[in-house]
């Protein structure tokens, strides 16, 4: 009787596992036509649910075997693929139906037999395909792709640079960025190079706005002067009383 796996190497196969190994096996006698092979063991399940729970792959099978089915595999044994299941016998020829007749018959005249023609050529049956393999699956080849024309390859885009002239509270600024990064934050220029960069766009609209926003800025500037003129007017005229009273015995 075949010796299968004892506890011990049982013991060895779970560490291999929960190590990350498969470790080898032989099937014994017990496993039928299969005695003799190599296979891995991938899984051990709860003895307790079944008699077979030593899970083994053999070829690209996985099936559950007990461990009377299995022993440790020897060094330098090969894995074997799976030899094709053999073909179903052929059905026995029936037996022709015999005639018997009870009348009795004239005797023909016997003819001499014809020439023997000699037998056409068989043609030559196509090669059978090879045995499949257990467990494999035959799978056509897929087409080679076409090759696609290689394109040169494309310049990236040089992001757009954006100036902008602001005006506002009474301050002009200029910043710059280009695309997403900003080159320079806003900072104040004086009223006279605005009006510079603004003369280089020949836009009507554009040099009336800021001939507006002047207007508008020396006529403020006008009026502060008036004020501080009439406050200037008033200090002095202060200082002069100041001085006469000084001056009185």
């Amino acid at each position: 009787m075949a010796r299968g796996l004892s506890t011990e190497e049982l013991s060895t196969i779970r560490d291999g596992l929960d190590a990350g190994r498969k470790p080898r096996v032989q099937f014994t006698e017990t496993a039928g036509q299969i005695a003799g092979q190599i296979g891995q063991v991938v899984a051990l399940e709860d003895p307790a649910t079944a008699d077979e729970w030593v899970v083994v792959r053999f070829g690209k099978d996985e099936l559950p075997f007990s461990p009377g089915d299995l022993r440790i595999a020897p060094r330098g044994a090969a894995a074997r693929k799976a030899a094709p299941p053999p073909p179903p016998p052929a059905p026995a020829a029936r037996p022709a139906p015999e005639f018997v007749i009870d009348k009795p018959i004239n005797k023909p005249i016997e003819k001499p037999p014809a020439p023997r023609k000699s037998p056409p050529p068989v043609p030559e049956s196509p090669a059978a395909p090879a045995p499949r393999k257990s467990g494999e699956v035959m799978e056509a080849a897929p087409p080679p792709a076409p090759r696609k024309a290689s394109r040169p390859a494309k310049a990236k885009p040089v992001p757009a640079l954006t100036m902008t002239l602001a005006y506002g509270e009474g301050e002009w600024t200029v910043s710059a960025s280009q695309g997403s990064k900003v080159l320079a934050k806003p900072y104040v220029v004086k009223p006279t190079e605005a009006l510079r960069m603004v003369s280089l766009v020949d836009v009507p609209g554009v040099q009336e706005a800021v001939e507006q926003i002047l207007a508008a800025e020396r006529s403020e500037a006008e009026q502060q002067a008036q004020r501080l003129r009439a406050e200037l007017a008033e200090v002095e005229a202060r200082l002069a009383e100041l001085g006469e009273a000084g001056h009185k015995p």
